[in-house]
């Protein structure tokens, strides 16, 4: 099943699957970023908003919060969780914002939908080009090379419709510019078990290389993934926060 397939027909489940994700913690971690790092203006912006948890939380602390996504129905959602916000379908490799923005965001890894290298830079120039002077981009990225296939994350939740469980990790081949982040989702009902599984084309990069190509465009601050600590990154895991200030 592809990806669109997929997301169009397990959107009303989106939220199961990523239901053991603390947004809260990410968007206060991201709002004090912005008042140690950015402008500390409130026009903010989610790339591949999804259904908009983070949208929400945004706007909660006072933001003039938008976002956008290429799956309609997820934005649908966003709508009738955040009547107050603006969404847009676009795409966030080819966007652009009606004014500047201050604070832009891409969380869940979502920067690596860009698919390749390219559609990568595209993004950050479009990114470059929507913030405000002195804004700030804020994403979290994956090294490639420090990937271990054999690693999945898993949970599981009950509602409703029945059990479902999630699980999901990233594949990296050792070479080239793309990775997949590999999917399985399983919903028992009434003793029936159906499974989907799915593979999303991702862009691969080292964060030396990501670093080189957003430093034309920003002021780069690689921190650890850590939403309770800021601390900076220690050049060991694969994992990292990016708070980047436009130049």
């Amino acid at each position: 099943m592809s990806v669109n397939a997929l997301y169009t027909d397990l959107s009303d489940y989106y939220d199961l699957m990523c239901a053991d994700i603390d947004y809260q913690a990410q968007s206060h971690c991201v709002h004090r970023l912005q008042q140690l790092f950015g402008n500390g203006g409130t026009r903010h912006l989610d790339l591949a908003c999804g259904t908009g948890p983070h949208v929400r939380h945004f706007s909660d602390a006072g933001y003039c919060s938008s976002g956008l996504d290429i799956n309609q129905p997820m934005l649908d959602k966003a709508a009738m969780r955040c009547p107050q916000a603006h969404f847009a379908l676009q795409d966030m490799c080819a966007f652009t914002a009606s004014e500047p923005q201050d604070l832009i965001t891409c969380f869940l890894y979502s920067i690596h939908y860009s698919g390749g290298i390219e559609r990568l830079k595209a993004c950050i120039a479009s990114v470059h080009a929507a913030l405000e002077v002195d804004g700030l981009f804020c994403f979290n990225g994956v090294d490639k090379g420090k990937i271990d296939n054999r690693l999945f994350a898993a949970h599981s939740v009950e509602n409703d419709d029945g059990h479902f469980t999630f699980s999901s990790g990233w594949s990296y081949a050792g070479e080239g510019e793309q990775q997949a982040l590999r999917l399985r989702i399983e919903k028992t009902t009434a003793g029936q078990t159906e499974v989907w599984n799915d593979e999303h084309p991702m862009v691969a990069v080292s964060f030396v290389e990501l670093q080189a190509l957003l430093q034309p465009y920003f002021a780069v601050h690689v921190l650890e993934h850590d939403y309770e600590k800021l601390m900076p990154w220690d050049g060991a895991s694969g994992n990292a926060l990016f708070a980047c200030v436009k130049i």
